[in-house]
Order: C-alpha cells, then structure tokens, then sequence
C-alpha cells in the first residue's frame, strides 16, 4: 500500500526517459543483476585499452627504434601510456557537460565506439607518432569513465547504489589486471607460437595487433549492447513545468541554483578531500601499473627482472583471480566492519612498506622470486582497490543524489589530470 501511495504522489513525465528508469526502480524487486553486468563490461571495455599495452609497450618503442639507448625505452614508453590520459584531462568537463545536456547512453555508446576504432588502429602502428596519436584520441573522444557513475546512481534504486558505484571500481581494478594479462599472452605471436603464426602473416608483421584486436572485438559487443541500455537524464520541456510567461524567471531560478550547487560542491570539504585522496592514488595505482611492466622487462643490468611479456601476463593473471575473489567475498565484509573510512586509511599505510620492498625483490631468483612476486602484486592490487573504493563510497555519502553528477565530473577531471602523470612517472 506504502508503494502505491508513492507511485501516486510521484510525478512522471511520460515522455522521459529518466521518469521512466526512476517508476522501474520503484517498483524493482530483488538484486539488480543485469544493471550490474551493464556498468561492469562498460567500464571493463574502457579500461581494457589502457591497461593492455603495458606488458609490450617496451618492446613495441623498441621496435620504433626511436630510442638512442636501451635505457631511454622507458622514458619513450612513458609519453605513449600517458597520451590517453592526457586526452582525457583536456575533454572530461567537455564530456561532462555534453551528457548533462544530451544524456548519458550517447555518451556511453560514442565511448566504446572510439574503443573499437582507435584501439584496432593502434595495433597497426608502424612508428612512434602514430602509436601517440592513436592512444591520445580514444582518450580525448572518451568521457565513459565520468558518466558511468552519474549513471550508476541514476539507474540502481537508493538501497544498491553502493553497489553499482563499486562495480564500476572492482571492474576498473579487474581490467587493469586483464588488460595487461591480455596483452602479455598475445602480443608478439609470431615469436610465441611459430608454428601457428608466421613472420609474414598479418599479425607477424604487425606485432601487437593481435591484443588490441581482440579488445575491440569485445568492445564491438559492448557497443551492440549498449544501445539497449536505458536513459537515466530527465528531459523535462519547460512549458511542461512552467508557463510561457515564468519561462525567463524560471530560466534565471535554475542558473542560480546552478551556481549555487557548483559552489557548494567546491566548499564541500568531506567530497574535496575525498576526491583528492582519491585522484593520488589513482595517479599512483596508473604509475605503478606501468612501472610493473616496465620493471619486470627491464634488463637485470638496469635492476629488472629480465621478465617476457608471457611472464608478466602470468603474473598480472594470477592477481587478478585473487583480486576478483577478494572483492566480492571480503571487501564487503571489511566494509562493514571498519566503515570505508578505516578501510582506505589501513590499505594506504600497508601500501608504503610493500611498494618499498619492491626494489629487493629484484634480487631473488628462482621459486623464491615467482612466489614473492606474485604475492606482492596481489596485495599491492587488493590495497589499491580497497582504497579507491572506500573514498569513492565517501565520495558519494558526501553530496546529495541530485549532486552526485557534479561532483563526479569534478573528480573525473583531476583523476585524469593526475593520471596523465603517471605513464610518465613511469617512464621517467
């Protein structure tokens, strides 16, 4: 009876897509399965071609031969793990602002489009510049990863939008261990599997085809998919809600809330800090993912691990597996517990003296090195996501519902700026 009586004193426009998402919520049962899996493989399709290049992106400049030394590799490889970020510092408000206008779906779908594009052209790179211009673009022409937790609130009822906005991060972590599991398996299959690929067939000749092909086929389906996915933006006409002649009155009214809702945003200390925390350890979850792979390869001369990219995708996939198993059966747990708060702050001081063990683990070998390695990589990863997590969490605990857009796009714009940091960090 309570739910009949709300669905009366509830206004619905009939023509609205977001009015028309909200009476589903209101009359959902159960948990919100097939939302999940939408926001989990929209997100994992982003993350994928970030992630994917950097087990072969130091063989890949290598190859290029643009680097004078052996120990420039790294620093060449830095600018092209960065390019995409930059893309994304330069066009996240822009993007931001087109979905609040125009809605969240077109976003989305013109997102995994320039995966599908730019990611299968990156493969065919046959020289430095094309392979900066190919990671730079997707990045600019991308604004998924901002809207995606607008549209996480906006499309899962009040009692499971934590669990939405943690599947946008537990899949961002996943797909920075996929991706590079992906990426290590199938890059260089003609040196891999001789006898199924050779040196003159198309992935012979183009190396690192064969992974980006692979996740812009996937994203191929995601794009299929989500043109099925609905609108959550409410599109009201003015002279629905007021009359012809309140229109520049009601026009000036929204402005000012406007401001006002921005200026909030900014004076709100609990969200700006949580963002804040949030977008350095993005920048240093995005850097250590490319110093891994760098590290890994390097020459035991330079303090590598002299790994191939077939070790480090063992590595990156064993990692994931645990990091997937811990996500969904103890963070929520420790959640409970501790309170997200707690949560960040014991993964962030467990993270300082693991990150510094790292240069010694350079120096074992053997059955000692595989185990500690991949015990490391495991914590350092299930650490990170807990952190990301939790002040994503805190993020959204510190805005009202109405708010949540703004303040996403606010952290979406320095997380890429910090972002754009990290490659570099990591070829320097």
């Amino acid at each position: 009876m309570a739910i009949n009586d709300e669905l009366l004193e509830k206004v619905y426009h009939e023509n609205c897509p977001g009015c028309k998402v909200d009476r589903n919520k209101r009359i959902q049962t159960g948990l919100p399965i097939k939302e999940l899996v939408s926001i989990w493989v929209v997100v994992l399709c982003v993350v994928l071609p970030i992630s994917s290049l950097y087990p072969f992106i130091y063989f890949m400049v290598r190859d290029f031969n643009i680097a004078e030394k052996e120990e420039d590799i790294s620093y060449y490889a830095g600018f092209v793990g960065s390019a995409y970020m930059i893309g994304r510092a330069l066009s996240s408000v822009l993007w931001g602002v087109v979905a609040d206008r125009y809605g969240r779906k077109p976003i989305i779908i013109l997102g995994t489009s320039t995966v599908v594009i730019f990611n299968t052209i990156f493969g065919f790179s046959f020289n430095y510049w094309m392979a900066i211009v190919t990671r730079f673009l997707p990045g600019f022409l991308n604004g998924i990863l901002g809207t995606i937790k607008a549209y996480a609130c906006e499309l899962f009822p009040e009692e499971y939008q934590a669990l939405g906005l943690s599947a946008t991060s537990t899949s961002w972590g996943i797909g920075l261990v996929i991706g590079p599991a992906l990426g290590g398996f199938l890059a260089q299959p003609a040196e891999k599997f001789p006898s199924l690929v050779s040196p003159d067939s198309l992935f012979g000749r183009f190396p690192y085809l064969l992974p980006c092909l692979c996740i812009s086929i996937f994203a191929f389906v995601v794009t299929i998919v989500a043109i099925w996915l609905p609108e959550t933006l409410h599109i009201h006409k003015l002279n629905e809600l007021e009359s012809a002649s309140d229109a520049p009155v009601a026009k000036e009214k929204a402005n000012e809330e406007k401001d006002s809702t921005l200026l909030s945003l900014i004076k709100n200390w609990p969200l700006m800090s949580s963002i804040i925390v949030y977008c350095v350890f993005s920048l240093y979850d995005t850097a250590y993912t490319e110093i891994f792979s760098l590290w890994a390869e390097s020459p035991k001369s330079l303090g590598g691990l002299n790994y191939t990219s077939d070790d480090v995708g063992v590595v990156l996939s064993v990692t994931g597996v645990c990091l997937l198993l811990f996500h969904t059966a103890f963070f929520p747990i420790a959640v409970r517990i501790f309170g997200p708060v707690m949560v960040a702050r014991i993964s962030g001081v467990l993270s300082i003296p693991l990150l510094t063990a790292y240069p010694y683990i350079a120096l074992l070998s053997g059955l000692m090195l595989t185990f500690t390695l991949n015990l490391a990589s495991i914590l350092k990863n299930v650490l990170s996501i807990s952190i990301i997590t939790g002040t994503v969490m805190l993020q959204n605990k510190a805005v009202d519902q109405h708010q949540r857009g703004a303040a996403n796009g606010i952290a979406m714009t320095l997380q890429a700026t910090f972002n754009a940091i990290g490659p570099s960090c990591g070829g320097a």
